[in-house]
């Protein structure tokens, strides 16, 4: 089967998605790797302005567009490597026939699998304010954790001045976000932007972490039925 990947969004954090699909696959040779065309449009207009309406330009025009090419392409499945993008994630399935894997219900449904009960969540201020994991954590019976103002801050910096500028991440502002949500009472943080990703990518983050971009990754697998190696059934950090 073949995955379809509409990304760019942004660049770095698509490229590590490749590479974790890649990695997590329990292949002996090139022919049991999955097949993925991958479309890397960094040009699509930021989601999170705007969500936040701070810009007019709407992200999801392109992206059905390139979601309707992958059509063409006959991908049997669509992965998005932007946690944020899935605010689109009707208006996208709605004007693609193509089934979209939703990492929002994904991790969410990872968690409960695990007992988890309460989740902190570290994501861009247009994931949080709209609700996107805050309802599927819900909708699970699992409550959730988020950042003080000043953190949630932090997070943001991380994210657009740090790793999507390609500078090194301020590790002691991500030590920072977590303390808070560990204090607040969450058991696990969710790892809820794929900027974030490459932080556990690169450093030694510690234990309770869980990155939804692997919960992505693990479930495009098994969608397009791949074989998952036996290490990435559990995904939480030791």
């Amino acid at each position: 089967m073949r995955l379809g990947v509409i990304g760019g969004l942004g660049p770095i954090a698509t490229a590590y998605f490749m590479e974790l699909i890649i990695n997590m696959t329990d292949a002996h040779c090139d022919q049991e790797h999955l097949d993925m065309i991958i479309y890397n449009y960094p040009s699509i207009p930021d989601r999170t302005n705007y969500i936040l309406g701070e810009s007019i330009d709407n992200p999801v025009v392109p992206m059905i567009k390139i979601g309707k090419q992958l059509e063409l392409q006959e991908v049997d499945n669509i992965a998005i490597p932007c946690i944020t993008a899935h605010y689109f994630y009707e208006p996208l399935s709605e004007n693609i026939k193509v089934p979209i894997v939703n990492i929002l219900k994904e991790t969410a449904l990872y968690l409960k699998g695990k007992g988890v009960r309460k989740a902190g969540i570290a994501a861009t201020d247009g994931t949080i304010s709209s609700n996107l994991f805050q309802k599927e954590l819900k909708a699970l019976g699992i409550s959730y954790v988020l950042p003080s103002h000043k953190k949630q801050g932090y997070l943001m910096d991380l994210i657009y001045k740090d790793i999507k500028a390609g500078l090194p991440p301020e590790l002691d502002k991500f030590q920072s976000v977590s303390k808070e949500l560990w204090e607040n009472g969450a058991e696990i943080i969710v790892l809820a932007c794929t900027e974030l990703s490459l932080i556990k990518r690169d450093y030694k983050i510690g234990a309770g972490y869980i990155d939804a971009m692997e919960v992505l990754a693990r479930a495009s697998i098994i969608s397009c039925q791949g074989l998952l190696k036996k290490e990435y059934d559990d995904l939480i950090t030791k």
